[in-house]
């Protein structure tokens, strides 16, 4: 039997195997995904939340690391990248404050009563477009304590929504069943059905151990996003719930406890390939106080974010105005610092030159997510990008 005779008998049987693959593993889609999600109580939203969000953000920058020897100090940055990263800063603080608005009616929003909350999930509806680049809601989990809440809720929003915006997407928290996601799926088709709206995605928390480990000794976490049906978009870890869940001390619940390492290490796993991303958690430590205070937390958000970018986590949570300077200046240096570096170690893949790197395609993937991820934030800009790999930004990926 020749090859090609073998090759063809194993496309026939193997064919299953390849469609089911190429469904379950589409790979990332290439576009644009936030560096944070910030976290808005419901009835403290409005308009022009984004707004007020960096005003009141870049007056406390200006007030705690008002030049760029102030942030090379408070974060650790070399003087020259500092330089570097100061401006940019500002400018992002202006400009877009919150790349990812969640207007939230769950934990931060509180217990209201069924009136009020209907009417402020109308109010919000109304409201929400354009408030941020993405957008979205988070809604009471579907566990039995407070589902008729959370779909009384989906169907107020939904019911006002009238379209869906660009970039929009829900929240399902505290998720403890797999079935819980096939069942937001059903309510959703039926909500788009009945008021002619366009396909609504989600994210799913996982904030708690059932969602990590199941009782047969298996994550859960690829049946998820199965059963979601092409809806998941992501998985964002809960830092104070997860914690909590597994009893450990509120002084040491944080991002880099070893429980959040692990919940991650299974998250990342069962995301890879699927298209689905991944946001790391918060931090409740907030930067107020004396400026001492103000800048030892900016600090630690800053290490904690630094951790998280370098372990494949590109999106985290902000739960304050003051958590955005250190969320930009962090972000900034992470994807400036080493960018010389690595757009001339892909222009020198793309164009077969010596590197000093024995670089694969997957590796020259790596890279270029890596500059675009620093593009889309604003820490580069396509000018000196393109430049800087002798290739046009779209012909990157």
């Amino acid at each position: 039997m020749t090859p090609d005779a073998v090759a063809d008998a194993l496309d026939r049987s193997l064919a299953g195997v390849d469609a089911a693959l190429d469904r379950a593993y589409p790979g990332d889609p290439g576009t644009r995904q936030p560096v944070h999600t910030v976290y808005v109580p419901a009835d403290r939203f409005h308009p022009g939340t984004s707004a007020e969000w960096g005003a009141a953000a870049l007056e406390l920058f200006d007030a705690h690391a008002a030049t760029p020897a102030d942030v090379a100090a408070v974060w650790g940055l070399p003087p020259e990248l500092a330089a570097e990263v100061h401006g940019r800063v500002r400018a992002k603080l202006a400009a877009e404050p919150i790349e990812d608005l969640r207007v939230d009616f769950e934990d931060g929003y509180g217990p209201r009563g069924d009136d009020e909350e209907d009417a402020e999930a109308v109010r919000v509806a109304g409201e929400i477009a354009g408030a941020a680049p993405f957008v979205g809601i988070r809604f009471r989990s579907l566990e039995a304590a407070t589902r008729r809440r959370g779909v009384r809720t989906l169907h107020a929003f939904l019911g006002a929504l009238g379209t869906v915006p660009a970039g929009f997407v829900l929240t399902l928290p505290k998720v403890t069943a797999p079935e819980q996601v096939s069942a937001l799926v059903t309510v959703l088709e039926g909500l788009e059905a009945e008021h002619g709206l366009a396909p609504v995605r989600f994210e799913v928390q996982v904030e708690t151990p059932q969602s990590v480990l199941g009782p047969d000794g298996t994550s859960p976490l690829p049946r998820m996003i199965a059963l979601a049906r092409g809806r998941c978009t992501g998985l964002h870890y809960g830092t104070y719930d997860y914690s909590a869940s597994l009893g450990i001390a509120a002084q040491h619940q944080s991002t880099e406890h070893p429980v959040a390492d692990h919940a991650k290490a299974v998250m990342q796993v069962a995301a890879a390939g699927t298209g689905v991303r991944l946001s790391d958690g918060s931090t409740n430590v907030l930067p107020v106080g004396s400026r001492d205070e103000v800048r030892a937390a900016w600090s630690l958000h800053g290490r904690l974010v630094r951790r998280s970018l370098e372990r494949g986590f590109h999106q985290g949570w902000d739960l304050h105005p003051g958590h955005l300077p250190s969320r930009f200046v962090t972000g900034f240096a992470f994807y400036r610092e080493t960018f010389p570096a690595v757009a001339a170690r892909l222009r020198a893949y793309h164009e077969r030159a010596g590197s000093g790197f024995l670089d694969e395609p997957a590796t020259a993937r790596a890279m270029a997510g890596y500059l675009l991820r620093g593009l889309r934030c604003g820490a580069v800009d396509a000018a000196e990008l393109e430049a800087a790999t002798g290739r046009p930004v779209d012909a990157l990926g």
